[in-house]
């Protein structure tokens, strides 16, 4: 072993409680690697300090390395699938096709298992390996998923001195190869209910919701704040706030703000707009028109007196005025809002004003 990846190996060794032969087979692949690059790169080459550079990339690909190792095999694999899915998110829709949003996560799922396909046969062609390697054992897994990552994230040359990344270059061409007909068959695919047995559509079409935003059991809540996510998605889509609906998405997969950033092409500024955007119709979705839903998944309903305390409660109840104290009765009687706005003499509209003005100072007193 040379000096470079004899310091890997070290790093390795020190890192992982991987055998020594695997250690040093990675440490010499990565050792190929940088140097490969240093090689190739006239801005390194002419930086008169080539080692420095050779080890400064070792150093990030063993942190990525790293980074997989310690998630472990599964927790690992959601983190590939969910760094990607991001990236690729904005891009995988199929021209003139208006599709959902569990179909546009479908559509990802398949993507992204042909792109490990093709991230697999580079990982083999650039380290001369075979055709039948398969990473085995977990250092091995997490190189694979660390390489997987920067490779979709390389940086392609395009026309007019600008570049983009592999992945999205892939996500884009994927896209376009999509007939009109298959949002509305990966629909039916995701929708399908039949005995567990039967995998046939589970085993090309999995659930990638969960993997997107981590949730490892199928749990009532669980199942229950997906509606909420579905509802609120379909609700920005209804009032063409696409940005919002990518926004939330990204936040969903707990990105910092930089990388949201970057992935949306925003500026601070422009990405703290586009945030207070979304947390307007957050609000209106939450106050009035889905307030329902989002209160049952709060535990937030009329029948646990909105959330609140006996002492929040009380408050509330002091700060009503009579018309609004009997609208609040008339909602936990369960009278419906058509008929209670007769009884209180207003319109359907003036009815809904007034239960969402109630509903926020309830939303202000549970949240002090």
């Amino acid at each position: 072993m040379d000096s470079l990846s004899q310091l890997f190996y070290q790093d390795l060794k020190n890192g992982t409680g991987a055998p020594e032969a695997g250690c040093q087979a990675m440490a010499q692949r990565l050792a190929n690697e940088v140097q490969r690059i240093c090689n190739e790169s006239d801005r390194i080459q002419s930086s008169g300090d080539v080692e420095a550079w050779a080890k400064s990339l070792g150093k990030h690909r063993l942190d990525q390395c790293f980074k997989y190792y310690n998630l472990g095999s599964r927790q690992g694999r959601v983190e590939l699938h969910s760094t990607l899915s991001a990236i690729v998110y904005r891009y995988i829709t199929p021209p003139q096709v208006q599709t959902s949003y569990p179909a546009r996560l479908a559509l990802i799922e398949d993507f992204l298992q042909g792109f490990y396909v093709e991230a697999l046969n580079a990982f083999r062609r650039e380290n001369q390996l075979g055709d039948r390697y398969q990473p085995r054992t977990l250092l091995e897994l997490a190189e694979f998923m660390a390489f997987s990552e920067r490779y979709g994230k390389r940086r392609i040359p395009l026309p007019g001195r600008r570049s983009q990344q592999l992945i999205i270059l892939r996500a884009q061409t994927f896209s376009k190869q999509q007939p009109p007909e298959v949002a509305i068959d990966i629909e039916q695919a995701t929708d399908y209910g039949g005995d567990g047995d039967d995998v046939r559509p589970a085993a090309s079409h999995q659930r990638v919701r969960e993997e997107m935003i981590a949730q490892a059991d199928d749990l009532p809540e669980n199942s229950l704040r997906g509606r909420v996510v579905e509802e609120l998605l379909a609700y920005l889509k209804e009032r063409n706030q696409d940005e919002c609906a990518d926004y939330f998405t990204l936040r969903l997969l707990d990105l910092p703000t930089h990388e949201i950033e970057a992935l949306l092409g925003l500026t601070p500024r422009q990405r703290d707009y586009l945030q207070q955007r979304f947390k307007y119709h957050l609000l209106r979705f939450a106050l009035s028109h889905h307030w329902e839903l989002v209160h049952e998944w709060l535990e937030a309903g009329l029948e646990t007196n909105l959330g609140l305390t006996a002492q929040q409660w009380q408050q509330l109840q002091d700060s009503l005025n009579a018309k609004q104290a009997r609208l609040l009765s008339l909602k936990q009687q369960g009278i419906p809002d058509g008929e209670a706005a007769k009884i209180l003499g207003i319109t359907a509209t003036q009815f809904q004003k007034q239960w969402t003005k109630l509903l926020e100072q309830a939303w202000e007193i549970r949240n002090v």
